[in-house]
């Protein structure tokens, strides 16, 4: 019989055993959180073996987050990315030790018992009630595999963690259930596997691969002996033992393991002896998360991938359900970036402009005809330092970027192009003064008009006094005179122009409406390099604009399987006829060749392209291409504060900064680099007769279809001359929050001729 405690109860021993005959099940669960109270165990018997019977009959078993490769488009990588560093590997690729090592540390009797170890209840419970409190436990490795997955199911989600990981009846029931599933389903190896894949090392690092390189810079089929101890000895405390940071306890815990080997007869007590007596060994990596950790100053490029992915419905239905994907990595992408392209791009900002000047530079480079961004880079690395950055300078706001820079003249070749595609002859011939008013009113969308103020009307000049027309469009446009193309956007409209700039993928980088005011033509709206890129790849493919793509192809994997998914593919479209885009071509050709962007242009094949400065030199452009590649150079101070006048780029003194000056010799060095090698290819050019310089639309005065002031009036509102933009006409369209961009005396003069 057994005996009784004073009082007629049971030993603590003897209670736990009645309990299980009851509740087996339910009894293991109790043991397992180690219960002080033992007066527990009956009260809960009965609900137990319920909840027991209304779980799930198998375990939802998530796929394990592992880490994402983004790759270039020939294959190298990027950089990786993820949430949880994982590898997952076989158990053929494990050391024998670790295996060894993990099993005699974590449950002895991992190959006596089943799912549930009532042996080592037993003990457990006996002793934890003897010392009132936690002093052991009794998880089998399989309880703790579904413990671990449970955590990794509820990813960084605080509250589901806890959850995951709380004492309670209720956890240990559904462990315990689903740990005699696995034992029946998978068997002792698998589960074994799946226990080293998933369990966490410290470190950042999660499953016995990640943790083998984090700490020895190994493959885990390599680990020896010792190594295996220590790996295995830091599951029970990640933090506690972990050996970067205390190499005492880790030791201490390693030679634990190593003792605990030999007692299992796993190695000789000689074996465990002399690795006792042996340095950690530590040959520590790293951690490379993120695209901080990117190559070839990628990480602006990494960082809009990972925007574009969690974006676009394509991969999720949701923004959560993006996001878990993501999350959950195992991904490999392909992306569009040329490895030639970027460390041309990177080199040229690199000599251009230096990372501690007070401007920075953003470039981007597209491929004409698919929309394929082949560079992506600035002068302010990727990262949390001084002089570094996390904002995109080469997108929009929404995908990472800020709110954009005045484009200046680089505007005017869409301008040029609603105007020939709307029949207006490419030898037009304006008077083109050196300084007028805006002509007022002027033609907008919906039928409407933009007038200004006739008793203050607002004023533009051109960048030099000695700028004056007549001037037809091809010597306009080379020379970037202000003045002609305001007068050519009041005679076709405001609406083709901005109804062009749609169709060629043109919008504000901070996502606002494009304002319909005659100093559009300046560039006074804020805009991104890949879009003004991608604008001028219309021009280099005829006529088609294509919607960037920056993603070729995505692998999956989820456990042993591999999938593709469905990526973003560009949309290309007709937005003007071959002849308009040919004839915006040869205008543009003419820059590069004797105008504002000889800097710029190529020795080696035809160039094309546009220089822009705005007023105060804020900001200073090129943009151009070939018929194989088109590119954007921006350079500015991202907050719109520092002018560039009197100021030292890349150890060259600058009194003023124009867009051939500083941009252009970025874009020509970039583009070189980046063309080294492929086929030279020839424009479409059209010819462009002279035009009769007599004729003109009014003689420039009292604006007679003449007059602009520096180009650098927000909308036509202020005086972009020499008041400063002091004076504001009433207008007849609101003016945005955010249009001034930290300037303290009106928009800058989108159109300097640069």
């Amino acid at each position: 019989m057994p005996k009784k405690r004073s009082g007629g109860g049971l030993s603590p021993t003897q209670q736990a055993a009645k309990f299980l005959g009851v509740s087996v099940l339910a009894g293991a669960v109790l043991a397992g959180i180690a219960l002080p109270a033992v007066g527990a165990l009956g009260l809960a018997a009965k609900g137990s073996v319920e909840s027991f019977d209304e779980l799930p009959a198998t375990l939802k078993t998530p796929p394990l987050s592992q880490r994402t490769t983004i790759l270039d488009a020939e294959g190298g990588q990027i950089a990786t990315v993820y949430s949880r560093d994982r590898t997952v590997v076989g158990l053929k690729d494990i050391s024998p030790y670790m295996q060894k090592a993990i099993v005699a540390i974590e449950d002895s009797r991992y190959y006596q018992h089943g799912a549930v170890d009532l042996k080592g209840i037993l003990r457990a419970l006996n002793k934890n009630v003897q010392s009132s409190g936690v002093a052991q436990g009794a998880s089998t490795l399989t309880q703790q595999l579904v413990k671990n997955v449970a955590i990794e199911e509820a990813g960084d989600d605080p509250t589901k963690v806890a959850q995951a990981t709380q004492q309670t009846l209720g956890r240990k029931i559904r462990e315990l259930k689903y740990a005699i599933q696995l034992e029946e389903e998978l068997g002792k190896k698998k589960i074994l596997e799946n226990y080293l894949n998933i369990t966490f090392f410290g470190e950042q690092a999660y499953g016995v691969e990640a943790a083998s390189q984090r700490y020895f810079s190994k493959h885990a089929k390599d680990l020896n002996v010792q190594e295996s101890a220590l790996l295995a000895g830091i599951v029970q405390s990640p933090s506690r033992y972990d050996p970067v940071n205390d190499s005492t306890e880790a030791t201490k815990r390693r030679n634990v393991v190593l003792q605990r080997m030999a007692d299992m007869g796993d190695i000789s007590q000689a074996e465990a002896d002399k690795a006792k007596k042996t340095p950690l060994g530590l040959n520590p990596s790293q951690p490379k998360n993120g695209c901080i950790t990117a190559v070839k100053g990628a990480g602006f490029f990494c960082d809009y991938v990972r925007e574009v992915f969690l974006t676009n419905p394509m991969f999720g239905k949701t923004k959560e359900a993006r996001a878990k994907i993501w999350n959950q990595g195992g991904l490999t992408i392909r992306t569009t970036l040329d490895p030639q392209a970027q460390a041309s791009a990177q080199a040229s900002i690199k000599e251009h402009v230096y990372k501690t000047d007070d401007v920075a530079t953003a470039a981007t480079i597209v491929e004409p005809g698919t929309g394929k961004i082949l560079a992506m880079g600035q002068s302010r690395p990727y990262g949390f330092g001084k002089h570094e950055t996390q904002i995109d300078l080469s997108v929009n706001q929404s995908m990472g970027g800020g709110a954009g820079y005045q484009p200046g003249s680089t505007f005017k070749p869409i301008v040029a192009a609603a105007a020939i595609e709307g029949g207006t002859p490419a030898n037009q011939t304006y008077p083109s003064p050196y300084e007028m008013a805006y002509p007022s009113p002027v033609s907008i969308c919906d039928g409407k008009q933009w007038k200004d103020d006739p008793n203050n009307p607002t004023k533009l000049t051109n960048e030099n006094v000695e700028e004056h027309g007549p001037y037809s469009m091809k010597e306009a446009t080379a020379k970037s005179v202000n003045t002609y193309y305001v007068q050519l956007i009041s005679d076709i409209g405001i609406c083709p122009v901005t109804q062009m700039a749609k169709k060629m993928g043109v919008e504000r980088a901070d996502g606002g409406k494009m304002q319909q005011a005659p100093s559009i033509a300046l560039g006074t709206q804020e805009m991104s390099p890949l879009t003004m890129a991608n604008a001028y790849a219309t021009f280099a493919s005829r006529g088609i604009y294509c919607t960037p793509v920056a993603i070729e192809s995505i692998t999956q994997t989820v456990g042993s399987q591999k999938k593709s998914l469905a990526v973003p593919k560009s949309t290309c479209t007709r937005a003007m006829s071959q002849k308009t885009a040919d004839t915006v071509t040869t205008l543009l050709k003419g820059v590069v060749e004797d105008g504002t962007g000889t800097e710029a242009g190529l020795t080696d094949r035809p160039s094309a392209g546009k220089t822009g400065t705005t007023d105060n030199r804020y900001a200073a452009w090129f943009v151009g291409f070939t018929p194989n590649m088109a590119g954007a150079v921006w350079v500015g101070d991202p907050a719109h504060k520092r002018q560039m006048k009197n100021i030292s780029i890349g150890g060259v003194w600058n009194e003023k900064v124009y867009g051939g000056k500083v941009p252009g010799p970025i874009w020509r060095d970039m583009m070189t680099g980046a063309l080294d090698g492929k086929p030279v290819e020839e424009f479409n050019l059209v010819n462009i007769p002279d035009s009769n310089k007599g004729k003109g639309n009014g003689d420039g005065k009292n604006g007679d279809n003449g007059g602009t002031t520096d180009g650098g009036l927000i909308g036509g509102l202020t005086d972009g001359g020499t008041n400063g933009g002091t004076t504001f006409p009433t207008p007849t369209f609101s003016i945005p929050d955010n249009l001034f961009q930290g300037t303290s005396n009106g928009n800058g003069n989108g159109g300097r001729r640069g």
